[in-house]
């Protein structure tokens, strides 16, 4: 599925606009929907994480069953940062917004679980640097041809819908776009008959 370009995104710079590309698919085998938002050679590639491969991959890292559980029921995505461009590029998670029912809040970042899981003895340290490397890295810089892949968490229960604003940097100048009706994966998805 195609967005109209009408629908996407506007530099931070008054009266400049982009267009992009968003395109949307879902699994023939997994039945696990796949946004991506493309501009200028520069991509980001969202993938849905059931929340049990979620669960099952942090208790094979060590977390104990009740922040595993935390964790798989925070919405993950399988995440993948290209810049096929002739630009530089720079992110900051922390910038970016997910936005349900008019309501703003920020993504769920590598300093969150850091700060969540700082104080419990019950992880060890083995565990939490496995999430943390495991998780997109919050700041980062792209060079052409750069790409990197991780998690991204954005908080929100089983199976919710959101738009994400994201920024991005591109060659100095800020960009915003918007990648509306991401889904959060369901507890289990119906697999499509081939």
């Amino acid at each position: 599925m195609r967005y109209p370009v009408w629908l996407i995104l506007c530099l931070l710079i008054p009266g400049a606009s982009v267009m992009a590309e968003i395109t949307v698919e879902t699994g023939r085998n997994t039945g696990l929907r796949t946004w991506k938002w493309s501009h200028h050679g520069v991509s980001l590639r969202l993938v849905q994480r059931l929340p049990d491969q979620t669960r099952a991959y942090v208790m094979g890292k060590g977390f104990p069953r009740d922040a595993a559980d935390e964790l798989a029921t925070s919405c993950f995505f399988g995440s993948m940062f290209r810049n096929d461009g002739k630009l530089p590029m720079d992110f900051d998670l922390r910038e970016w917004k997910v936005v349900q029912n008019g309501k703003k809040n920020g993504m769920k970042v590598r300093e969150t679980w850091k700060q969540r899981y700082r104080e419990r003895d019950d992880i060890s340290d083995s565990a939490r640097i496995g999430l943390n490397w495991s998780l997109m890295p919050t700041v980062q810089h792209f060079e052409p041809g750069d790409y990197n892949w991780g998690m991204t968490v954005y908080g929100l229960p089983p199976g919710e819908k959101f738009d994400l604003h994201l920024k991005v940097v591109l060659d100095g100048k800020p960009l915003e776009a918007v990648i509306p009706g991401l889904q959060c994966a369901p507890e289990t998805v119906e697999k499509p008959v081939s």
